[in-house]
């Protein structure tokens, strides 16, 4: 199964609160998953599929050692997406933080905070072949 968007510009929800891309803060008993995806996704812009950067922000959170990684390999990547999981639509990224997220053709991720100009010509449709996706609300209005 392929979780990856290609060609995609995924919105700030609808109830967003943030007006700018805001970096999501940490907690006192450690990283968040928002943290994290902000930290990776802005610090390599298209580096990253939706499907990597939902694993490196798995192993990172569930603080999984290398030598773990190393001696399960590939098992650890089928455990993880052997169940259902939510796509950065859901993320607290377009959900609260104020960032867009486009995918290029090759389904590599970059953030595209909200106030930028670049937001608006992708939120409008003014960016060829890339599909507007809204991020998912937080609330059920």
């Amino acid at each position: 199964m392929n979780w990856n968007y290609y060609n995609t510009f995924i919105t700030v929800s609808a109830d967003c609160p943030a007006e700018i891309g805001t970096v999501p803060p940490d907690k006192k008993g450690g990283r968040t998953k928002p943290s994290l995806e902000y930290e990776l996704a802005a610090n390599e812009p298209y580096r990253y599929t939706q499907e990597e950067l939902m694993y490196e922000v798995h192993i990172r959170h569930k603080e999984l050692s290398a030598e773990e990684l190393e001696a399960r390999g590939k098992e650890v990547w089928d455990e993880f997406f052997s169940k259902p999981k939510a796509c950065l639509r859901a993320s607290m990224l377009p959900k609260k933080y104020g960032w867009g997220i486009h995918f290029n053709e090759e389904g590599k991720l970059a953030l595209v905070p909200k106030e930028s100009e670049e937001y608006g010509q992708f939120a409008e449709g003014g960016r060829d072949q890339v599909t507007v996706l809204r991020g998912m609300r937080s609330s059920k209005k």
